[in-house]
């Protein structure tokens, strides 16, 4: 097992995820004091399971018609004109 990789994409998404609206959901659900903790929390962990898989699946396929490199450039073009566009809008 590639561990360097496990742990990069382990920490990449952890850090984008903290502070979140996906978590800021989840608080507010665990804050219901009618909901169970452990339904919340198997709800919100299924709900990023899957979410990943549908993006490692989407990567995968795209990844077999556009060359990872042209893609991890629009990748960072399309994240710097939605920073841009939030600091325009703010």
């Amino acid at each position: 097992m590639e561990f360097k990789t496990l742990l990069i994409v382990f920490g990449t998404v952890f850090l984008a995820e903290l502070g979140d609206k996906t978590q800021l959901a989840t608080v507010l659900f665990a804050a219901d004091q009618n909901k169970s903790l452990w339904i919340v929390f198997v709800g919100a962990s299924l709900a990023l399971v899957l979410s990943s898989a549908l993006g490692v699946m989407a990567g995968g396929l795209i990844a077999n018609a556009v060359d990872p490199k042209h893609l991890s450039t629009a990748a960072g073009l399309g994240f710097i004109a939605i920073g841009m566009w939030t600091l325009w809008s703010a």
